[in-house]
């Protein structure tokens, strides 16, 4: 039996060490299609900044490899039921879905409809166009909603690779987080490579206040829709129809009040 040179080593060590250090889009690009172990997830966040209140935060994979400039979407399927998934962030390593997309794959129903509590269940995924995802977005052309002060690292790796869907399909805005809590509702523009930061109406980054943009999540397992930012539960229909009446009908103190001023200035009082 013949034994490997000193040189024939180092070369396969060599070798070796070249493949593991491999372009980082290589090695964690996922297989086009496979089974995974999907488990549920209540609370929304993006790795790349996708602004959720322009998103249906009820329809995110949250897996471990790295996000795609292209593949962003993904058919999910568990028996008879497929739904398409953003997948815009990355977790520790489980395959984490949104939860109202794990309950209605396993059970047919919403999780605000009947909450089911479970843990990993066989599914099957498949790399689909992003096209199918284009529903899932709020935006004009349905172009993927990223943060223009804090989503820089991901879109320019995008806009650097050729022909990548995210490079040619985004939209920046001048929101600060993906919660939507600070910032302005208006879209920025980005002169690259010339310009490494977009250009916004207003500056770029200011931690304004930003309201009438919610984001809400649904618990785990109770099914209760809350805010992402600060966990109270979500306007309920007969919230807001309580708001409107009081609006648009005053209360009989408030009536009393009117009527007893229009008296006064009626006799000069």
């Amino acid at each position: 039996m013949l034994l490997p040179s000193l040189s024939q080593l180092l070369i396969h060590s060599l070798l070796i060490s070249l493949v593991s250090t491999a372009s980082p889009v290589g090695r964690n690009r996922q297989r086009d299609s496979g089974t995974v172990w999907a488990t549920p997830h209540d609370a929304f966040s993006s790795s790349i900044g996708v602004l959720g209140c322009k998103v249906n935060t009820n329809r995110v994979a949250y897996w471990p490899n790295s996000v795609d400039c292209t593949n962003i979407c993904i058919a999910l399927t568990y028996q008879d039921r497929t739904l398409h998934l953003l997948r815009i962030d990355q977790s520790e390593g489980a395959y984490d879905i949104s939860y109202d997309a794990w309950n209605y794959l396993y059970t047919g129903y919403s999780a605000t409809e009947k909450p089911f509590a479970g843990g990993p269940v066989e599914m099957t995924y498949k790399d689909v166009d992003a096209s199918n995802c284009k529903d899932l977005i709020d935006t004009k052309h349905g172009h993927l909603p990223l943060s223009a002060a804090n989503s820089m690292n991901f879109l320019t790796s995008c806009l650097e690779q050729n022909n990548t869907w995210v490079g040619q399909n985004y939209v920046l805005y001048n929101i600060l987080d993906s919660l939507c809590t600070l910032g302005r509702d208006e879209t920025c523009d980005l002169d690259y490579p010339t310009a490494n930061q977009a250009a916004c109406p207003h500056q770029l980054g200011l931690p304004d206040k930003l309201d009438n943009m919610p984001v809400y999540n649904i618990r785990y397992p109770s099914g209760e829709k809350v805010s992402a930012s600060d966990g109270q539960p979500a306007p309920t229909s007969d919230d807001e129809e309580d708001l409107g009446t009081s609006l648009s009908q005053p209360s009989g103190k408030t009536l009393a009040l009117v009527i007893l001023l229009t008296t006064c200035l009626a006799f000069g009082v």
